[in-house]
């Protein structure tokens, strides 16, 4: 195989994996119109189209949902294959691509950048932020960080975190317009700012415990989002009632008065975050690093 034929089927094999040619150009550190022209080329060597491309969009078409399948997993095979070269030698390099929520690329991943590069400068961390609750099989990631709860099926799965408590906060401003909710039963009473979990269009019914009695509580508002600085700044800004993790940010903006807990007696604690990643027999040693990093443990502070 010559170096450029090798060249298309790797920037192919990029475009699919990440649904974008910006995306896909960034990771191969080259110019989106270069990418296109790669693409072009590829498509007239083998003479079918590969890919179904929208202003919104990009798809492997059939031709090219054929071919991926086919050479992907050679790919994979040739990533872990120079991975473990490099473990060989101890040094470590390459690309992990981690699908992660919001929160726990907030306050955990980011904190940590800095000193993870320090330790693998050679690493490239592929993080996509994504609250969807995306399946990282499906999605071509090395791992996810979910809560706990929410974990897929066959995983292993690595505690982050202690479990999370949630918490229903609002403005003063706006309590002082609207009340101040005594019951869960109430906030259908009030505006409130919708968290949408899924993509299929549902949103998140929130959720109360008291004594063992355990509630479900749709509520409705001016705002819905799947992103938690939207829905903290509604609440701010006195849009509404908001429900979010205490770890979040929001414990920082209670302590200063510029939110106010409302239902305390009502809260409950979801299980903390985990990092999980499909159960196979050998788990990478960056995957480990990465881990490692994560958790503050002295084993990564020795390397």
């Amino acid at each position: 195989m010559r170096g450029s034929d090798f060249a298309e089927l790797k920037a192919f094999v990029a475009v699919v994996e990440r649904q974008s040619f910006a995306r896909a150009a960034e990771y191969l550190g080259l110019s989106p119109s270069a990418l296109s022209q790669t693409i072009r080329q590829l498509e007239g060597r083998i003479g079918a189209r590969l890919l179904n491309r929208t202003t919104r969009s990009v798809a492997p078409s059939a031709s090219g949902e054929l071919l991926y399948t086919r050479i992907a997993p050679l790919f994979r095979e040739m990533a872990v294959a120079v991975a473990e070269a490099g473990e060989a030698t101890g040094q470590m390099r390459g690309t992990l691509r981690i699908n992660t929520l919001g929160i726990a690329a907030r306050t955990i991943i980011a904190p940590r950048l800095s000193r993870f590069h320090e330790a693998y400068p050679e690493v490239v961390l592929d993080i996509v932020v994504d609250d969807a609750l995306a399946d990282i099989v499906a999605g071509r990631f090395d791992a996810g960080i979910r809560v706990g709860n929410r974990l897929e099926k066959d995983m292993v799965a690595v505690r982050l975190t202690p479990d999370l408590k949630m918490v229903a906060v609002a403005s003063p401003d706006y309590l002082a317009r609207r009340g101040t909710p005594k019951s869960p039963a109430d906030l259908r009473r009030h505006t409130c700012v919708n968290w949408r979990l899924q993509m299929d269009g549902r949103t998140y019914l929130w959720e109360f415990e008291k004594r063992g009695q355990r509630l479900e509580v749709e509520v409705d508002g001016p705002v819905v989002t799947n992103h938690a600085d939207i829905g903290i700044a509604a609440a701010l800004n006195g849009l509404g009632i908001a429900y979010h993790f205490e770890r979040d940010g929001v414990g920082e903006l209670l302590a200063q008065g510029r939110l106010v807990q409302v239902l305390a007696d009502w809260s409950i604690s979801r299980e903390g975050l985990f990092l999980y990643y499909p159960n196979r027999q050998h788990r990478p040693a960056l995957l480990g690093a990465f881990i490692d990093c994560l958790l503050d443990r002295k084993t990564f502070d020795r390397r």
